[in-house]
């Protein structure tokens, strides 16, 4: 059985300049990676993971020396292209962002996804991404972000059950 994801928050907004915002967050009854660079890359990794799981193995994770690329069954189109890992921390807090530079579902370069655990014995675990601007109108983000959404979802139990084993 997945492991419940206690505290469930998420949150979504919209910006004049047509980005969006997406926050998910659960809590954590303990930390689930090391505060070091490799937890803070283990957090990224994980991430890109579950969307290859979510979508079926249809969209997958391909890493160039410039960055991260999610591609139609890895060779297909660019959907999603990120800069590389952008690491930081320190005793509370391990995060790790990649800048978004464009893509086919991006209407442009700009925005961030960031994936951390914050917080000491009894850590926050969240997803976010800000400034985002998707290619297609309104209908098509909703779905985005519901992907966005299930993604994390499916994230945060990985998470807690890797956790769990150690």
């Amino acid at each position: 059985m997945p492991p419940a994801l206690d505290g469930w928050r998420s949150a979504y907004g919209r910006a004049p300049d047509g980005s969006f915002r997406s926050e998910e967050e659960v809590k954590a009854s303990r930390p689930v990676v090391e505060r070091s660079e490799r937890g803070a890359r283990l957090l990224g990794d994980l991430y890109w993971r579950e969307v290859m799981r979510v979508s079926g193995g249809v969209v997958r994770r391909r890493t160039t020396p410039a960055g991260v690329e999610l591609r139609l069954l890895g060779r297909g189109p660019c959907l999603l292209r990120f800069g590389p890992a952008e690491t930081e921390h320190d005793p509370g807090a391990v995060s790790c962002r990649y800048s978004i530079r464009g893509g086919l579902l991006a209407r442009r370069p700009g925005g961030s996804i960031s994936l951390s655990q914050t917080g000491g014995d009894e850590p926050q675990l969240r997803t976010i991404v800000c400034g985002f601007v998707p290619r297609l109108g309104s209908r098509f983000e909703r779905i985005q972000h519901r992907v966005h959404v299930a993604v994390s979802r499916r994230y945060f139990r990985r998470l807690l059950a890797e956790a769990g084993r150690r």
